[in-house]
């Protein structure tokens, strides 16, 4: 759990120990250093993802997407700092390690960060609303996939997660709810998270071409708790 809630009580009891010689040994409470989650990160409008001045794009190709993050004593985490990587409409990712990026991938993104990268800040109601394009679904393994990887991931965006308490960034995904060809049912990610868990994964649609998710860190029932991947 992260403490954000200046009246509740410390997760560990106030030791009386004035001297470190007068320690006893064992293993101690984590001291976290911070925090500073946003020195050298604050990028101005690295939540805008979108090159509009630079390109054109059709109607529903770019959505607004919004993000919360809440501790496990339910509060918002309004220091927390959400970072996405994405694949372009075509599913294809741009970068190098995907072998089907070319010129056109790196076309239309904000370079403020890299193509396909966003960063945000949570704002004072602990939220980050990205403005990005819709990703199509992408080959299971894109980054160095062989001809013969058929599987198909649904669209959706990497996410991972920074805010103070975490020394390592959790990582997770957003999809979007299924349309047309996308089946999240056999997402092959999606497929190794519990069952009563996957919804957790899922954005929710809130608007014509706005989605929102709201990332859960601790929760008392682990089903509302939103799953983190090891990477």
């Amino acid at each position: 759990m992260i403490d954000s809630d200046p009246k509740g009580q410390f997760r560990y009891p106030v030791p009386a120990v004035r001297d470190q010689d007068d320690a006893p040994f064992g293993i101690m409470p984590s001291q976290t250093v911070g925090p500073y989650v946003h020195i050298g990160l604050t990028t101005p409008g690295a939540e805008n993802m979108v090159d509009e001045d630079a390109m054109s794009f059709a109607a529903g190709e770019i959505v607004e997407v919004t993000f919360s993050v809440t501790d496990g004593a339910g509060h918002r985490v309004k220091d927390a700092m959400i970072e996405l990587w994405q694949a372009d409409s075509q599913g294809i990712y741009p970068s190098p390690l995907d072998a089907r990026s070319d010129e056109g991938s790196l076309k239309g993104w904000n370079p403020l960060l890299g193509a396909g990268v966003g960063r945000g800040m949570a704002n004072d109601d602990g939220e980050v609303t990205f403005r990005t394009r819709r990703p199509g679904a992408t080959p299971a393994a894109a980054e160095g996939a062989g001809e013969e990887d058929t599987a198909t991931e649904a669209p959706h965006l990497k996410v991972s997660v920074f805010a103070r308490g975490i020394l390592e960034r959790l990582y997770t995904r957003a999809y979007f709810p299924a349309e047309g060809d996308s089946d999240l049912a056999t997402d092959p990610v999606l497929a190794v998270v519990p069952e009563d868990r996957r919804s957790r994964l899922v954005m929710e649609q809130v608007g014509e071409d706005s989605y929102r998710m709201d990332i859960v860190l601790q929760h008392e029932d682990a089903t509302a708790e939103t799953p983190f991947f090891r990477v």
